[in-house]
């Protein structure tokens, strides 16, 4: 079986459904294997828009069964939410989409907690609020997680609660040092509304590791989702500054329980640009105001978040950050997304090295202290200002445009094996 992993290297947002969607149908499974309903993708089919967050990417494509993995956590109105979206927008996921009895449960005190640590000053780090590190929290902590398979037990989850809920009222509690503004919740009742959820969510429940290792005994083709980009990985990401998962692909594994024997192919999407949201270290920003760059890549590209809406921070391509990710990530090409979005610029910049103190270095820091005092060096490159969005090979390309791919990959040093001119499934140039 030779299977394929997805993965943005940079800081999310790279437009990696798009790639999933483009060779989904190459595959007989799509695997989310982290994240939760933190990580949105947008998919143009025919005219119709279909974003995402929690479930996987392929679950568009109708001949895919798709798969959420245990590494996952899931806020089951979230779950069920997506669900009816693609039912109503005339997808048939029936028997197509599998939810692992592994996976752990996001409940409201997890989204009070992260609201509350995000609402001091000095333990703020910019997260989307939807509870997601606070559940990766209890799960690693063990004490106090509920996994899916729980939900469907009705006396037990009833049991679990009785002894998670009045802990997490202390806790906040103590959060909120005694304000009243803190909400607590009553056991009773979230059991009342999620064995609600369960019924609803029961269909799609199943044990999807033994799922998975059937299926490749099987000689089923298998592509892996990543959720976030790789700087936002919990251990190799610009900590703190990063998401409660493991991004890359050596997150595959344990958040599918599928051998990492199995990938052959590992493809890093990256933007033409870069941008990030939430707060962190971002070198190569461009925070001009309201009249420069960075505000008209994030109107043309239109750069807000699909799961918040928030305004994402805007910068010039970072190499350095890039190079460093992919060998992380042990990419085998890239594909490089939203190239459209600089048309019409005069000139573009690479970030090819940082200064550091007066030193200057090419290589990555992911110490968001050394990371923040970074000042990048770049390589200007002339702009172009044709209209691109209707280019289908390399050699439609103005030549400043071909030199702009071709220098990426040169400062990557990796093949660019895709060339996206727009959102739709058509507007892309296959360079292999």
């Amino acid at each position: 079986m030779a299977g394929t992993c997805v993965v943005g290297l940079q800081w999310g947002d790279e437009a990696k459904g798009k790639i999933v969607d483009l060779i989904g149908d190459e595959f007989d499974m799509v695997v989310r294997y982290n994240g939760g309903a933190n990580a949105g993708h947008t998919v143009v089919v025919e005219g119709k828009t279909f974003k995402l967050s929690l479930l996987p990417t392929g679950v568009i494509r109708p001949s895919v069964t798709s798969v959420i993995g245990n590494g996952v956590v899931v806020y089951p109105p979230r779950f069920l939410e997506e669900v009816k979206t693609l039912l109503d927008g005339g997808v048939d996921i029936s028997k197509r989409l599998v939810l692992s009895d592994h996976a752990h449960v996001i409940f409201p005190y997890h989204m009070e907690e992260e609201r509350l640590a995000e609402s001091g000053g000095e333990g703020k780090i910019g997260t989307t609020g939807r509870g997601i590190g606070p559940c990766y929290q209890d799960k690693v902590g063990r004490r106090f997680a509920i996994r899916v398979g729980e939900l469907l037990r009705p006396d037990h989850l009833r049991e679990r609660l009785r002894q998670v809920v009045p802990f997490k009222n202390r806790l906040m509690t103590a959060f909120a040092d005694g304000a009243a503004g803190a909400k607590v919740f009553d056991a009773t009742a979230i059991a009342d509304e999620y064995l609600k959820y369960a019924e609803r969510i029961r269909p799609y429940v199943t044990d999807t590791a033994r799922l998975l290792h059937d299926s490749v005994k099987a000689g089923k083709r298998v592509l892996f989702e990543a959720a976030q980009g790789s700087l936002l990985d919990v251990d190799h990401g610009t900590y703190p500054f990063v998401t409660s998962s493991s991004s890359l692909p050596s997150g595959m594994w344990s958040g599918s329980g599928l051998p990492a024997k199995n990938v052959t192919r590992i493809i890093g999407v990256v933007k033409a640009y870069t941008t990030r949201v939430g707060r962190g270290p971002f070198p190569t920003e461009l925070d001009d105001g309201m009249d420069g760059t960075g505000e008209r890549i994030r109107k043309v590209g239109k750069e807000y978040g699909t799961v918040t809406g928030r305004p994402r921070r805007t910068g010039w391509f970072d190499a350095v950050a890039v190079r460093y990710t992919a060998a992380l990530a042990g990419a085998d090409e890239i594909t490089l997304m939203l190239l459209d979005v600089l048309s019409g610029l005069p000139e573009l910049k690479l970030c090819v090295g940082y200064d550091l103190d007066g030193e200057r270095r090419t290589h990555f820091t992911s110490d968001a202290h050394d990371l923040e005092r970074c000042k990048p060096v770049y390589e200007t490159l002339p702009g172009w200002t044709e209209d691109i969005t209707t280019c289908r090979t390399l050699a439609d390309l103005p030549a400043a445009a071909r030199r702009y791919v071709d220098r990426v990959s040169e400062m990557v040093g990796l093949p660019v094996s895709v060339v996206s001119v727009g959102p739709g499934r058509e507007q892309t140039i296959r360079v292999r």
